[in-house]
C-alpha cells in the first residue's frame, strides 16, 4: 500500500513511517512537507492513504497567533482533503484532538458533546465537520481523537514529568486517572485503520488508566531515583485553581465502552520504552 504522511518533521509522523515500514513490507511510505506549498505539486492519485499528522500545537495561544491555529488546523485540512479527494484517494485519516471536548477534568462518555475551550481544540473541531461533508463512497475519512501521546523523545506534558520523576525527592501521593497514549499503540491502530481502509471517529487509548503518582514512581525507579510520596498536599491540590493543576492531577479519561483499548504494549512496557529501556 501507498501511503503518504504530512508533517515532515513530526513526532508522530516520524514514529508511524518507521512503525509501517518495519512491521509490513507492503507499506510503502512517503513524507511531505506542508509548511510551504511544495505539497499541491505531488500527485495523489498514487497514494491508497493520507496520514494528516501535521498541525499546530504545543504553543501558549495569544490573541496574535488565534489565526494561526485556524488557517493551519483547519484551512490546510480542507485543501490538502480536497485535493486528495479529487486526485482519487481513497482515504484520509486525520490526527485529531481530545481537546475538541473542552473538558479539562472528568470521564468523557457517549453523551460528552464537542464543546471546544482552546483555539487549537475549536480549530480541530472545524476541521473534522469540514472532512465529514467531503466523505463519499469513494473518499472515506477517518478522524483520530488521542488523548495525551507519550513516548520516547515526545514533546509536552509527558517529558516534563519525566525530567521531574528523574530529579524530585518528594511527590504527592494524589489519586487520579489519566487517558494516555503510547506512541506505538497509536501507530499499531494506525496501521490496522489504514489496513482496513475503514472510515468513522476512533478514540484510542491504552487499556490502563494512568495515575500521576504511579507515573512518576514508575519513572523515577528505571532511573534509581529514590522519591518519596506524601499526602500532605492533597488537599491543597484538590481545591487549588491553577490550570496546571488540573493537567498534573486532575481525572481526564475516556469512558472504556467508547474508546478504542490499545494494548499492543503495556503500560509498564512502554514507559520503559519511553524512558529509552530497550
Amino acid at each position: 500500500m501507498r501511503v503518504l504522511i504530512t508533517g515532515k518533521n513530526g513526532y508522530v509522523g516520524n514514529r508511524l513511517k518507521v512503525w509501517l515500514e518495519n512491521h509490513d513490507e507492503k507499506f510503502l511510505v512517503d513524507k511531505v512537507s506542508v509548511r510551504d506549498n511544495k505539497w499541491k505539486m505531488l500527485d495523489f492519485s498514487k497514494y491508497d492513504s493520507i496520514i494528516h499528522a501535521a498541525g499546530i500545537a504545543h504553543i501558549k495561544e495569544t490573541k496574535e497567533n488565534k489565526d494561526l491555529y485556524y488557517k493551519i488546523n483547519r484551512d490546510l485540512t480542507v485543501e490538502l482533503s480536497q485535493k486528495a479527494k479529487k486526485e482519487g484517494v481513497a482515504q484520509l485519516i486525520f490526527l485529531s484532538s481530545m481537546s475538541v471536548y473542552g473538558v479539562e477534568t472528568g470521564v468523557i462518555d457517549r453523551s460528552t458533546k464537542p464543546k471546544p475551550k482552546s483555539n487549537y481544540g475549536a480549530s480541530k473541531l472545524e476541521a473534522e465537520e469540514e472532512l465529514k461533508e467531503m466523505e463519499s463512497k469513494d473518499f472515506k475519512v477517518a478522524i483520530i481523537r488521542p488523548p495525551m501521546i507519550y513516548g520516547e523523545n515526545c514533546t509536552g506534558n509527558y517529558r516534563r514529568l519525566s525530567s521531574l520523576a528523574r530529579k524530585t525527592p518528594l511527590f504527592p501521593n494524589y489519586q487520579n486517572k489519566r487517558s494516555m497514549l503510547y506512541i506505538d499503540n497509536l501507530s499499531a491502530k494506525l496501521e490496522e485503520v489504514i489496513l482496513q481502509q475503514s472510515e468513522g471517529l476512533y478514540l484510542p487509548q491504552d487499556y490502563e488508566y494512568v495515575n500521576t503518582a504511579e507515573l512518576v514512581n514508575r519513572i523515577a525507579k528505571i532511573h534509581g531515583n529514590r522519591t518519596k510520596f506524601t499526602s500532605l498536599f492533597n488537599l491543597f491540590i484538590k481545591v487549588a485553581p491553577f490550570p496546571i493543576t488540573k493537567k498534573v492531577f486532575g481525572t481526564l479519561v475516556y469512558d472504556k465502552t467508547i474508546s478504542d483499548l490499545c494494548e499492543t504494549f503495556s503500560h509498564e512496557e512502554a514507559v520503559k520504552l519511553s524512558e529509552g529501556v530497550k
